[in-house]
């Protein structure tokens, strides 16, 4: 090439993609040029970042605002592509607006509902990238947790690594706190809320023993067995696993008939098996057991070769479980399985046996708008009294 035009001419003609690599092979090899790009590279997204905090100031204030959906945009693209900026600020002003745009809702609809827990799903990853003070955050996960007992649930465990063992500490000892104050008839949802951090700090500080303890209160509930066997098993501790699994089944008596699970446990106890995959053979496990271990597809399989009547408790079971999980997953996850007991309920001649279930469950969960949003969503005809 001539000229400096020449060259220029040339890397304009460039992909995208070529140059960069091209720059960054170069800047590998001249700290200057690395240092230029950076610098130019940080102020870029300064000048972006400053742009969406002013679009979050003159957000409306509502919780499903295009504004924030807008900056929650820019943070996840910035994130997924390693920004070195601290957005954590950013991120947690977006939390913050979209609950106090909730005001006093019971429970945010779908789109509120998917939008607030991804901000909050931004913030913890942005904390992880650039962790504010352990007890600040820790604090802000408190008052949100006990200033509106039930919702949001900001799970611990997304925060374990920003938290620490400083703000895992605040946390238990609040905890602890709560759990100690005497029992009154307004304190139900702050004890809840106790209790179910003190299980995700027993979980992300791997305290087994807690985390069963408090698995068993929940007893007797074959899903709950089951976590706590694979919480067991986690903790190579196959013995106890296999005995609770055993009991769980009735099978305490250490009859040769044991079923599948223990069966599997037996030897994981000398070396650990692998998680059940889409190879496994389900045909001999019981539909409630593969539905609690969060084995759908596979519990449908075995469902079909059953008599609709002997498998459609299990699904009754299984949707007031995924419902009391009060997640946004678990309810899209209930929907989808209320349509599989609708067709269980077709295919044994008693649809209006599944209308008057259906009517009863959306009575006692009818302030649960994400729920009914997510029946609607899967093509559920709801009662009446509901449609509106």
């Amino acid at each position: 090439m001539r000229s400096q035009s020449d060259l220029r001419a040339y890397l304009r003609s460039l992909d995208a993609l070529v140059l960069a690599d091209l720059l960054c092979e170069q800047a590998e090899r001249d700290p200057e040029l690395a240092r230029r790009l950076l610098a130019r590279a940080q102020a870029t997204e300064n000048g972006e970042l400053a742009q969406v905090s002013d679009l979050l100031d003159g957000a409306a204030p509502a919780a499903e605002s295009v504004q924030v959906a807008s900056v929650l945009d820019t943070l996840q693209r910035l994130l997924d592509g390693g920004t070195q900026a601290d957005v954590a600020p950013l991120a947690r002003r977006a939390v913050d607006k979209i609950i106090t745009a909730l005001g006093d809702v019971d429970e945010p609809s779908g789109a509120a509902a998917d939008q607030l827990d991804r901000a909050v799903s931004l913030y913890a990853r942005a904390c992880e990238a650039h962790p504010p003070p352990p007890e600040e955050l820790a604090e802000w996960i408190l008052r949100l947790a006990f200033g509106r007992p039930g919702w949001p649930d900001i799970a611990l465990t997304p925060f374990a690594k920003p938290l620490g063992d400083k703000g895992l500490a605040h946390v238990k000892s609040t905890v602890d706190e709560v759990l100690a104050e005497p029992v009154a008839d307004d304190s139900a949802g702050r004890r809840r809320t106790a209790q179910r951090l003190n299980q995700e700090h027993a979980e992300v500080t791997g305290d087994v023993d807690t985390v069963v303890r408090m698995l068993s209160e929940q007893l007797p509930r074959l899903d709950v067995s089951l976590k706590i066997v694979r919480v067991l098993r986690a903790a190579g501790r196959h013995t106890e696993a296999i005995a609770h699994a055993a009991k769980a089944l009735g099978n305490e008596n250490g009859s040769r008939i044991r079923g599948p699970l223990v069966a599997a446990l037996e030897r994981a106890q000398r070396v650990p098996a692998p998680e059940p995959g889409p190879e496994s053979e389900p045909d001999a496990v019981d539909v409630a057991a593969l539905l609690a271990e969060d084995r759908d597809d596979e519990a449908w399989k075995v469902a079909a070769g059953r008599a609709p009547a002997e498998v459609a408790p299990a699904y009754r079971d299984h949707v007031e479980q995924l419902i009391a999980q009060k997640d946004a997953q678990a309810y899209a996850r209930a929907a989808v399985q209320l349509r599989r007991l609708r067709t269980l309920h077709k295919r044994a001649g008693t649809s209006e046996e599944f209308g008057s279930y259906l009517a009863g469950l959306v009575e006692t969960h009818r302030r649960k708008t994400r729920l009914i949003e997510e029946i609607r969503k899967a093509r559920i005809a709801l009662p009446k009294a509901v449609r509106q």
